[in-house]
């Protein structure tokens, strides 16, 4: 099979896009899930790049960059692997094999677009001192040019030689290692929840992380995902109401929670009116100097 060019020029800008999204808006476009999906749509495989995407998704559950942290770019490892997946029909688990490593390498990309971009962010520190501020803001959106064109030119080149890359790949590496590939794919998701846990306030609501794995151990033929995923949140909705009710009462139960101040001791006396004659004897002995 192969990619047609407008196929390749639309699956280009999207890893561009989606790039942009993941530093802006964060609308989704940039997750692998969604990478897939679109890849899978463009090429008429939809089922395969949402088992591609969605595999590399839960393999990013809890990582994150922040500051100069650089993460495997798993957006373009989805779309390549979806795209090499269908193009030589050897299924998901070929792709998913496939787009771990393209993700691994990419990392190197993001690497260089963050170096180009100092070239703008220097030139705009320049101009700001210059009182400049459209150079700054020139050069401010100059800086979508190298974080584009870093994800782009990869997954256009990937792309328009998909053919041989495929030819090339099923040639010259190894079943041990294709299948070490694969079994890393399965195994990526599991760490990528594992560290997501790490975060999760496991100890605060344990059961319902128990009643969901319960579910889906004992009862996986009677639930899928999203029927779990509705439980949840009919959970979280309950707990939710639930927390609501409970902080908010009305002003007859405030009062009544509410000790009354003539049970409090003030300076050692239970009774008010004896601390209202306590201080009047106290300003009665005040002496004033003429």
């Amino acid at each position: 099979m192969k990619v047609s060019i407008i196929a390749i020029i639309f699956l280009s800008l999207y890893v561009g896009l989606g790039q942009l999204d993941a530093l802006s808006l964060k609308t989704g476009l940039y997750s692998p899930v969604f990478g897939g999906a679109v890849t899978g749509l463009v090429l008429g495989d939809l089922k395969t790049g949402l088992i591609v995407g969605a595999t590399l998704q839960l393999a990013t559950l809890g990582v994150a960059t922040y500051g100069g942290a650089t993460v495997p770019d798993f957006l373009s490892g989805s779309v390549m692997g979806t795209a090499y997946a269908i193009i030589s029909g050897r299924g998901a688990a070929y792709g998913i094999g496939l787009a771990i490593p393209i993700g691994l390498l990419l990392t190197q990309m993001d690497i260089l677009a963050r170096l180009a971009n100092t070239y703008f962010q220097n030139h705009a520190t320049k101009e700001a001192e210059k009182v400049n501020y459209k150079a700054v803001e020139r050069d401010n959106l100059y800086g979508i040019i190298s974080w584009v064109l870093s994800r782009a030119i990869p997954v256009f080149i990937g792309l328009t030689f998909g053919a041989t890359v495929v030819t090339a790949i099923n040639k010259w590496i190894p079943s041990w290692l294709m299948n070490g590939l694969k079994t890393a794919g399965i195994i990526l998701p599991a760490m990528g929840i594992a560290i997501l846990m790490r975060y999760l306030p496991l100890k605060r609501y344990y059961p319902y992380f128990i009643l969901g794995f319960a579910l889906m151990a004992y009862f996986a033929k009677q639930f899928s995902l999203l029927g779990l995923a509705l439980v949840g949140f009919s959970l979280a909705a309950i707990y939710v109401i639930q927390k609501q009710k409970s902080t908010t009462s009305t002003p007859s139960e405030n009062v009544a929670k509410t000790p009354s101040n003539s049970n409090k001791e003030i300076k050692g006396i239970t009774n008010p009116n004896e601390s209202i004659e306590a201080s009047r004897i106290d300003a009665e002995e005040v002496e004033f100097d003429d």
